[in-house]
């Protein structure tokens, strides 16, 4: 199968020997399954006469790494690729915006697009979370000075959020009495001109949050907890001694297989939830981290050929929907 990611710019500078990274391990493992892999990014992304094309390159597997080979940069049609798997990092801005209404030109009869660029553009990670409220902290999405300060005074502490950063950028807490509240509220909202994602701080936060993993429908039973690091309240530096092995719990199992397949049915199948105390603060849908190197040293397994074999098959039936169509 001929697959192209695109990646994030960061990522294509740091490509080799980056382990930390998902795709790393997925593109390896896809690679080793005599896949061939090209890599782009977002800037080279481009519309010739209303086709989608792309500027790559195209990666290798050597001495159990990935590399990509820099004299093989070409222009190729998007549609000569089975699979895009799009999973450049936020912000969602505007180049972001602008990448997948190019991808909105793809034939996706001859191109199956992982995580969909269309549903990515119409869900929020941090404001579309409220689709599963019940299932979340107490919440609020505004823009206004007088809600955020009548929700502080009812819940004593916040976390404040803003919509489209990831890594905790931005995030903000705030207790009830602080002699910063204005301040931080203002600047939140660029005094009260940005919506921003309003939760209940829940008090086990400072033990971090479980990353709970879907696969299409499944909730995979693997899971790390990402702890707070540098005297921060919230997980901001992936290194192996703030990500710790977890558990999924039969209630959360229970509670997140809805999720799972909801989203999987919107065309969003690769999902990694945000979890403390079994509610969910956020749902990443953009690139999710599968936290592969962590997982497969401390169950192990080899969870990138899960991965793999799942995206393989679910190209192969969407491809195969559409061919038993055409016949």
């Amino acid at each position: 199968m001929k697959i192209l990611f695109v990646i994030d710019r960061l990522e294509l500078k740091y490509f080799e020997f980056n382990n930390l990274v998902t795709n790393f391990w997925i593109i390896k493992s896809l690679l080793e399954k005599n896949n061939e892999v090209y890599i782009s990014t977002i800037d080279m992304l481009k519309l010739k006469s209303a086709k989608a094309f792309c500027d790559c390159y195209k990666t290798f597997v050597k001495d159990n790494n990935i590399f990509y080979d820099k004299e093989s940069f070409s222009e190729k049609g998007i549609e000569n690729f089975e699979l895009l798997m799009f999973r450049p990092d936020p912000p969602v801005d505007l180049d972001y915006i602008n990448a997948t209404y190019i991808l909105d030109f793809v034939d996706r009869k001859k191109t199956f697009i992982m995580n969909d660029t269309t549903a990515i553009r119409n869900f929020n990670e941090k404001l579309h979370s409220a689709m599963f409220n019940d299932l979340m902290p107490k919440n609020i999405v505004t823009s206004s000075f007088k809600d955020i300060i009548e929700f502080l005074n009812e819940n004593n502490e916040i976390i404040l959020k803003p919509l489209n950063q990831c890594f905790g950028g931005g995030v903000m807490y705030l207790k009830k009495g602080d002699k910063n509240t204005a301040v931080i509220i203002n600047q939140m909202t660029k005094n009260g001109s940005n919506a921003v994602m309003v939760q209940k701080y829940i008090e086990k936060a400072i033990y971090g949050d479980k990353r709970v993993l879907f696969l299409g429908e499944d909730v995979l039973p693997y899971c790390v907890q990402k702890t707070p690091s540098n005297n921060d309240f919230k997980f901001c530096e992936h290194n192996d001694s703030n990500v710790k092995k977890a558990v999924l719990s039969d209630s959360e199992l229970e509670k997140f297989k809805p999720v799972a397949k909801k989203l999987s049915s919107m065309g969003l199948p690769m999902v990694g939830l945000d979890v403390i105390d079994e509610k969910i603060i956020e749902i990443n849908v953009t690139s999710p981290c599968y936290f592969i190197k962590e997982i497969n040293n401390a169950f192990g397994c080899h969870l990138e050929n899960d991965v793999t074999d799942y995206i393989l098959s679910a190209t192969k039936a969407h491809l195969n929907k559409y061919s038993l169509l055409n016949d």
